[in-house]
Order: structure tokens, then sequence, then C-alpha cells
């Protein structure tokens, strides 16, 4: 059996005044990875393309890799980036012999060609081939289009948020596309959407009603009424037309009950669409409300400045929340993090142990947005530089290599501030551990993130307090301006029945 397997994988914030260029997709910071070089990074991991080779080691095939690009979430992907990735795949298709094709797709990618980045790539590669098997792993929070589905035989989506199974959500689809080549099973699928944007801070699968939506999709796989079924939450934060909430299901020639179990998820997530809303709180009362919380001794409270996190297209460097924590002198404080390559930069030159005073953040401005954030001035020592590379043991994605880049620690004597040269958010303890810094041992940990940390962190987090900063990342959506979107739409259009 010959296999190709490809990853293209990018969520884009169409707000978000973060490039993102062909470099940010390569994983080290230098180059893209492809053939052997791809498989031996990611063979044994947590990943989409760790589930799709562990299956094909399982079944012994020959493995193609074309092309394994991943970048963190930006804005729209650049023209010539795409068609180099896209071109990467259609043409390994091109010379032909696979016995099925095995995608890593993210499904909220935006171009700036192309609302439907992952769609126009599968129109691609079915101009070239009709009918070799295809079968796609997409993220929870993929907006569906017709090409998405209608191009491949199975679509499965991660059924966790955080995305502690993307290694499982990849091989539920090979699995049941081997079935497919076997002639076991006629693959029917079903897909609907429903007009709604759930908010990002309101889709974890830790509470309702994603919960139980995700639940019901594993209990219909595990009964084998359905070969794949996907809730997806969609991503609010790309303007296009079929942002938001959708389900896919695909049955064994059984087209009538794949319909029936999309709208049974449809329905359900309609009728708890009030459950998918977030109340913000003022930010100086968040931060005063964690200062009150806070306690020597004891595990942190976990402050999230959610509105900027960089693994929802935030530019990482807004300081409004960091400046509320030092304006209340919350002390014992960690902060992960600002990025600021310029920072990074001066406090280097300076070296371990000097005294520096630098002007972070704020370097990205964020013209979509009415707000805006400041830079900030803050005098500390230099404590640590890093070159931010090591192995994640377990949350999101165990086994894979990470390189957060060029990091520094400044200690501004209450505040420990980790100034970054490239965008990655705090999911896990190592990330602080390899900065010399024990989370569990901080009275506070400020990180910009919104579900994943729960992936790792959660486990030291003693109480949670939800921060609204500024960011392109806002939960606020009355903050952005939404011109493609359908509408109506929830909750933009509130009384929508």
């Amino acid at each position: 059996m010959r296999l190709l397997l490809a990853t293209m994988s990018h969520e884009t914030n169409t707000f978000s005044p973060v490039p993102t260029r062909l470099e940010r997709f390569c994983r080290d910071g230098t180059a893209l990875l492809a053939g052997q070089t791809a498989i031996d990074f990611y063979r044994g991991t947590g990943t989409c393309m760790g589930g799709y080779l562990a299956v094909a080691d399982e079944v012994g095939a020959e493995v193609v890799v074309p092309v394994c690009a991943s970048a963190p979430p930006s804005g729209p992907v650049d023209g010539e980036a795409y068609e180099t990735f896209c071109r990467m795949i259609t043409d390994e298709v091109a010379k032909g012999g696979f016995d099925a094709l095995w995608l890593d797709l993210h499904g909220a990618m935006v171009t700036d060609r192309f609302d439907d980045g992952e769609g126009e790539l599968l129109r691609r590669i079915r101009a070239i081939d009709r009918t070799t098997p295809l079968c796609v792993a997409y993220d929870m929070h993929a907006n569906v289009f017709d090409a998405m589905v209608g191009n491949a035989q199975v679509v499965t989506g991660y059924q966790t948020y955080p995305h502690i199974d993307q290694k499982q959500t990849a091989e539920r689809a090979a699995r049941a596309l081997l079935c497919v080549m076997r002639g076991e099973v006629r693959p029917t699928s079903a897909w609907r959407s429903a007009p709604m944007l759930p908010h990002v801070m309101a889709q974890g699968t830790h509470r309702t009603p994603n919960r139980d939506l995700q639940a019901m999709c594993a209990a219909w796989e595990a009964s084998g009424r359905a070969l794949a079924a996907s809730l997806f939450v969609g991503f609010p934060h790309a303007d296009v037309e079929m942002a938001g909430l959708s389900a896919v299901v695909t049955t064994d020639n059984d087209p009538a009950d794949a319909r029936a179990m999309v709208d049974e998820l449809v329905s359900a997530a309609w009728q708890a669409r009030r459950d998918f809303m977030f109340h913000i709180e003022p930010l100086e009362a968040s931060v005063r409300r964690a200062k009150a919380l806070g306690a020597p001794g004891q595990l942190p409270v976990v402050l999230l400045d959610h509105y900027d996190n960089c693994a929802s297209g935030g530019t990482m460097d807004t300081t409004d929340t960091l400046r509320e924590i030092i304006r209340q002198e919350l002390d014992d404080v960690v902060f992960f993090g600002i990025y600021d390559p310029d920072a990074v930069r001066q406090a280097v030159e300076a070296g371990v142990g000097a005294t520096v005073t630098v002007s972070i953040g704020a370097k990205l401005p964020m013209p979509q947005l009415p707000v805006a954030s400041s830079p900030l001035s803050v005098t500390g020592v230099v404590q640590t530089i890093s070159s931010g590379a090591f192995r994640l043991k377990g949350g999101l994605t165990p086994g894979l290599q990470v390189y957060m880049g060029r990091t520094v620690v400044l200690d501004t004597g209450k505040v420990q501030i980790v100034l970054l040269s490239r965008h990655i958010e705090p999911t896990a303890q190592e990330m602080l551990q390899v900065l010399g810094i024990d989370p569990s041992r901080k009275k506070y940990m400020a990180i910009k993130s919104r579900v994943h940390w729960r992936a790792d962190l959660g486990k030291i987090a003693r109480e949670i307090v939800e921060c609204a900063g500024v960011g392109v990342c806002t939960s606020d959506y009355g903050q952005l301006t939404f011109r493609k979107v359908r509408r109506p739409v929830f909750p933009l259009d509130p009384d929508m029945q």
C-alpha cells in the first residue's frame, strides 16, 4: 500500500495584523518539513501526522510526505506561501500511484485570495485525481464549506478542546478510510451549519454544552452507527461566509441516518446557543479579584489575558493586562508573555544579571480594532536567556519538539516577564521550566491563552480569573466589524429564532 500524507494547517484570524508568510510555517524557524525529515519529526508524537504515521506503520504502508506546513494562527495566508504548499501536494498527487490520500488540514485557513483555503486545495486535488480515496482530519475550529466535505470520503474533527485528541482524530479518519478501501463500507456523508458564532471562551469540552455535543459524536462512532461524526464549533474570528458551528457525519451507505444525526447535533447546539456566549468582566475588577485570591505557598491563581492569545491570531504584544497587574501591585507573578524581538535583543545584548530598562509591546498596530494598546516601560534584571527548545512530555501534543526561539525572562522584582521572539501560546509547564521557572510555586501565573492551557498548566491552577485586556481575539464581538459572515447570525443578531 502506498499513501500520500500531507499537512497544510493554519487558523486564520482575518482581524489579525500578524503577517502569515512562508517562513511562519517552518517549525524550527528555518525550513519547511517534508519527506523523511517530516516523518522523523512527527513519528511518535500526539499530532495528526503522528496518528497517520502510526496507522500507516500498522498496515506496513509506504509513505510519501510532500510537505508538512503548519503555522501559529495569524492574519490571512500570503498567496505565495499558499501556492507553494498547494503545488507541493498537487505535484505529488499528479505523479499518481497512491492507494489513498490522508490529509491533515485545519479547516479555517483564509488566504489573500480564498476564504476557503482547504476547499480550494481539495478542488485542485480532485481536478487531478477524482477517484483515489481521500480522508481529512480537521481542527474542531473548522469553518466548514461544502468543498471541504464533498471532495473527501471521510472527514473527522477533534472531539476535545483543549485539542488533546489530535493523534486520535487522524487515526479515526485513517481507519475509516481503510474500511472504505477494503470495500467493507460504502461511505455517505451529510453536513449542515448553524447560524451561530460560539464564543471561543465558551467552547471548551471541560464544560457544557460542547462537552455533551462531542460525547454524542463519540458515542455514535463507538456504537458503529456512524463511521465518523464531528461537531465543529467554528472559528468566529475568521470573517468568512461560513464561519460558525457545523456538523459532519459519515455512515455506511445510510444517507437518511447521516442527515438525522447531523440535524440532531445542530438542533441541540442551537437550543444551547446562549450557553455558548461569554460574559465579560472589566479588567480592573478581574485583576482586583485575582489579587484577593492570591496566597503564598499554594498553587497559583491563573490570570488569562485571553484577548491576546497568539493561538487565535493575537499579536501577543498587548500590554494592558500586564500594566494592570503592575499597577495593582500583584507580587510573585510570572507573565507569559510579550512578543517583542527587539526587547529580546536588547536584553540579550545586556546579558544575564544586567539591569535594563526597555519599552516592551504594542509594536504591531491593530487597525481593525477600535481600541489600541501602548508600549510599557519596565526595569528589571535579565534573569534568563534561553534558546527555547524542548520536547513536550504531555499536554496538547506529547513528544513534539518545540522551538520557542530566543526567549528572555526579565525580573522586575514582583513580576517575571517572559519576552519572546516567536509567537507561541503558553500551554505546558515545560515552557516555563525550560526558563528556570517552576509555575506551580508562583502565587500568580498570567498567561496569554484561552482554553489550550488547560491541557497541562490547568493541572496546577488553584483559581482562574479571565482578564479582558486588548487584542484581536477579543470576546467582545462589538469591537469587530463583520462584513462577510452570513446574516442573520447569533449572537450578532441576538433576537433571531
